[in-house]
């Protein structure tokens, strides 16, 4: 879809007699997908719930979910001047969205019977259970009324805990996340995670339902059990973001409008404070805080079990909007900061290439690698393992590859990912899709030479719509038209 500036958003509900109202990340409209709520509202009386995205024109509307592209929305306000309804998706989007529903069915059906299965950690009949599966996931110091409030179950079969996601309007199931206690030794291990429906469509602030319409500040966390220490030891609303720091997806702005205060405590890496940033700059710097990762600010759960004050924690945030100068006292903490984690200001390492480690020290933001080598010396082969390893960390990652096509490109990958051939061993091939498929990997769909603004027109949708922070062009010389000049490239 073309690109859309928020000037141009605004003239033209302006010049369509649509009353907005500006907000942080997005402007404020009446539903038209509600009957009545073409008039401002009145001060005390419900607000806006047609939300239009600042930086892309998409619109949500969270009375009725309905939602779209800007193009979308202005072919639903023309149909309402004609007094028409508003327009059905074509035969081909119709059928696709008819896939996409019972797709949705089929996940909420799977959630469901989970959620009837799972049961509350305070219902276990043995206490000495219990104990030990809170001795687990350390959460000894939560409370049962913690974990009531928050609607979290525990599944024996899977020794997994359950977080629901509600439906903000009717408060019915439409998903859940299963999280499994991290199985290796130490702070390290992570918890192994599984959402119904699947990652990309898995849209659940966690804790939305209990927020209420009057707050106006929140703290956002990367991990559920984050939002419940916090909620318990300060009683600030909390919610946690569904893929934690990996991605902040601008369909869960509208539900974060109402926030004149934004605190992100997102864990107790660099990159969790890098993430923030990021986010930060999605939400309106104006209003946000930035809790910076250190000895004395552990992740909130990891705080509460230390037994630190969380509130001094979340007094000592930082503005996230930066004055233009600065001296060295502002920035002294950074500084210290940088030396003493310098193992992750060296980036994320390579898992698969240990040698690259000592070459590269890791894979950091804002830095450009190229790599050269003669027509069939395998450099696509070599990217793509290169890409896909610091992929299966975590790393978002869009692909531009402008030589060989999408299809051949994912072959590729997949067959490095299950490490095995898959042309051999068809009857394993979608539960390894299944899993690739979970990885935060996208493809851009241009094949061969490109105008430049373009390709770079869709890389900064990219980084907005998905927290990109690792783009693969291959190569410059098809991008650019230039592949008859040479042989080598």
């Amino acid at each position: 879809a073309p690109a859309v500036s928020v000037t141009e958003i605004r003239r033209y509900l302006r010049a369509q007699g649509v009353p907005f109202q500006d907000g942080y990340s997005c402007l404020h409209a009446p539903s038209l997908f509600v009957p009545g709520q073409a008039e401002p509202p009145p001060p005390a009386g419900p607000p806006f719930t047609l939300f239009i995205d600042k930086t892309t024109g998409s619109f949500l509307c969270t009375a009725t979910l309905a939602e779209g592209t800007w193009q979308d929305l202005q072919a639903t306000v023309e149909l309402r001047h004609r007094g028409l309804p508003p327009p059905g998706p074509g035969q081909a989007a119709e059928e696709e969205e008819e896939e996409e529903a019972a797709e949705a069915r089929r996940a909420r059906e799977d959630a469901r019977r989970i959620w009837e299965r799972a049961l509350p950690l305070w219902e276990l009949l043995d206490e000495e259970e219990t104990r030990a599966t809170k001795a687990a996931f350390g959460i000894a110091p939560l409370t049962d009324a913690t974990l009531k409030r928050f609607g979290v179950r525990y599944l024996r079969a899977a020794k997994a805990l359950v977080f629901p996601w509600f439906g903000p309007r009717d408060g019915a199931l439409r998903g859940l996340k299963l999280v499994a206690a991290a199985e290796g030794r130490g702070d390290a291990a992570a918890p192994t995670e599984e959402t119904f429906p699947r990652f990309d469509a898995y849209r659940n602030l966690f804790g939305l339902p209990l927020i209420g319409r009057r707050d106006t500040e929140v703290v956002l966390t990367g991990r559920e059990l984050d939002a419940l220490a916090l909620h318990q030891a300060t009683g600030v609303p909390s919610l946690a973001l569904p893929r934690g720091a990996a991605c902040l997806p601008p369909a869960l702005l509208p539900y974060l409008e109402q926030f004149k205060r934004v605190t992100l405590w997102l864990g107790e890496d660099l990159r969790s404070w890098e993430a923030a940033k990021l986010f930060a700059r999605k939400l309106s710097l104006k209003r946000c805080s930035l809790v910076r990762p250190g000895d004395l600010q552990p992740r909130p759960l990891e705080a509460l079990n230390q037994g630190l004050n969380l509130t001094k924690i979340l007094r000592a945030a930082l503005p996230a909007g930066h004055k233009s100068i600065v001296s060295f006292r502002q920035l002294r903490e950074e500084v210290f900061g940088e030396l003493a984690n310098s193992e992750q200001v060296a980036g994320v390492k390579w898992a698969r290439f240990p040698e690259l480690n000592k070459l590269l020290k890791g894979h950091r933001r804002g830095e450009l690698t190229v790599f050269t080598g003669p027509t069939g010396s395998g450099k696509t082969t070599f990217i793509s393992e290169y890409a896909l390893d610091l992929c299966t960390q975590g790393v978002c990652t869009l692909w531009g590859s402008f030589e060989i096509n999408n299809i051949r490109l994912a072959k590729i990958m997949l067959t490095q990912f299950a490490t095995r051939r898959l042309e051999e061993q068809l009857e394993l091939y979608d539960e390894w899709a299944d899993r690739f498929e979970d990885l935060p990997l996208y493809f851009m769909t241009f094949h061969g030479q490109q105008n430049i603004k373009t390709v770079i027109d869709a890389m900064q949708h990219a980084v907005y719509m998905y927290d990109i922070t690792h783009v693969v062009v291959d190569n410059l010389q098809f991008m650019m038209g230039h592949e008859q000049l040479s042989a080598d490239r």
